[in-house]
């Protein structure tokens, strides 16, 4: 049923947040049973099918947007017993489809990304694209039902054999694949600091974020270094959520180091940030110029510009600017935006 409608009906809430039903969410702070915690609600959906758990009987299910996580979500609770039988499946789709990160060792990621890719180019051709609904009149809780008609009525059938919509998803999967071959060859270079959360990443140009994202499991802040001085910092969704697998480091704002490198910069670029309540806030030359929908698409659809900084020194500034933000602070498992924002009081 719409969200709209969860005031009145008591309903099964996923990857969403209401008082009204049994919460199966991710999201920060949701009241989702501790028995069924997990880094997906998709995951934590199917965790909650498997135990059976009491509140399932509800008769309707609900969420206040689109997305691959949420749909999976809604679906399995749709259809149990499909659901079931793809467990692992619809397991990879969400992590793909939420936290971007593909690891194709899994024996079932090459198919569950065909799945997240048909979603996608259904969801970008047929209706709009994810946060499109931030310039349209209506909001994404009521415009998300036509989605939620459309892939509910037609997930099965391409669940059953991807390869009948090859057509569709084959040219994203391409992209991808390309992508994830440049990830592993010689001169893609990866620096971890499992310290702060972060890795850094240098690869010659701009790729699709599953691709991108794919060497990233475990790290929740990613420097991309490309050719020319290009750069962007970013913080990922497993950040804005509360993942259950692992702790975590809290969000730092990232003002005082777009300031800081601002006073370095001689491009006649801006180095600007987004807030941390984002989902994914970017750290990037002229940053302020891309809408939400245009910052949550692929790096390759966007314009990089080129920074005065040298790599080197660049690395070095956001190394620093992490050890210092993150002295004495511990990771954990479930922060709340309460603890994330008292934090960041001395960030302004």
């Amino acid at each position: 049923m719409p969200f709209s409608e969860a005031k009145t009906h008591r309903a099964l809430i996923v990857d969403s947040a209401h008082p009204n039903g049994l919460v199966l969410s991710h999201w920060r702070g949701a009241a989702t049973p501790a028995e069924v915690r997990d880094d997906t609600s998709a995951a934590i959906v199917l965790n909650a099918l498997r135990l059976d758990l009491p509140g399932l009987e509800l008769s309707y299910v609900t969420a206040n947007h689109f997305d691959i996580d949420g749909f999976v979500g809604v679906w399995s609770l749709l259809n149990p017993e499909k659901a079931l039988e793809n467990e692992e499946l619809l397991r990879q789709m969400a992590l793909i489809g939420d936290f971007r990160e593909l690891d194709l060792n899994h024996p079932l990621a090459g198919e569950a990304l065909k799945l997240v890719c048909w979603l996608n180019a259904r969801e970008r051709d047929m209706f709009y694209a994810p946060f499109a609904a931030d310039d349209m009149e209506e909001s994404e809780a009521k415009l998300c039902v036509q989605k939620f008609t459309y892939f509910l009525r037609e997930f099965g059938r391409v669940l059953q054999d991807p390869d009948w919509e090859k057509p569709v998803w084959e040219e994203e999967v391409a992209d991808v694949l390309l992508g994830y071959r440049d990830m592993y060859k010689p001169d893609t270079k990866l620096e971890r600091h499992p310290g702060i959360g972060l890795i850094v990443v240098h690869t010659h140009k701009p790729l699709h974020y599953y691709a991108l994202f794919s060497r990233t499991i475990g790290f929740d802040i990613v420097l991309s270094c490309y050719d020319d001085n290009r750069y962007e910092l970013e913080y990922k969704y497993t950040t804005w959520v509360d993942i259950a697998s692992r702790a975590t480091l809290p969000r730092i704002s990232l003002a005082p180091l777009a300031r800081k490198l601002n006073e370095l910069e001689q491009s006649g670029h801006t180095w600007t940030a987004d807030g941390i309540t984002e989902t994914g806030p970017l750290l990037r030359l002229d940053g302020t110029g891309l809408s939400r929908m245009e910052a949550f698409d692929n790096p390759t659809s966007r314009e990089i510009h080129s920074s005065s900084i040298p790599v080197e020194e660049l690395k070095q500034i956001v190394i620093a600017f992490y050890k210092e933000a993150y002295a004495g602070v511990q990771p954990k498992r479930f922060w709340t935006w309460e603890e994330v924002k008292e934090l960041n009081r001395r960030y302004k």
